[in-house]
């Protein structure tokens, strides 16, 4: 399992006898820091909006799939109602809601 130390500490050990002697005779201590910041934004920045975005379209398109079936069948059934039904009449006023099959 990797050590991370907490943030703030720029070196995680200096060797005491370096420290000891920095301290008596007042040189410096000079710690390096070797770091691989990157210059651009992570690829993951990027992907996540765009993953979240895609199944948003992709919901979207779902969406007008699933009502253009519902609209779909619901014609069909309106026209075998229609069919089945033949004339209806009320008074003398017959309206015919299919063409009969010749």
């Amino acid at each position: 399992m990797d050590h991370r130390d907490p943030p703030g500490i720029i070196a995680p050990h200096i060797p005491a006898d370096a420290y000891r002697r920095a301290e008596a005779t007042g040189q410096p201590v000079v710690i390096v820091v070797h770091t691989t910041d990157q210059s651009g934004r992570p690829l993951r920045h990027y992907l996540f909006p765009l993953a979240i975005a895609g199944a948003a379209a992709l919901g979207g398109w779902g969406l007008v799939a699933a009502l253009c079936a519902l609209l779909d069948a619901a014609a069909h059934t309106v026209t075998v109602i229609a069919q089945t039904a033949g004339p209806i009449g009320i008074g003398g006023i017959t309206l015919r809601l299919a063409r009969p099959k010749h």
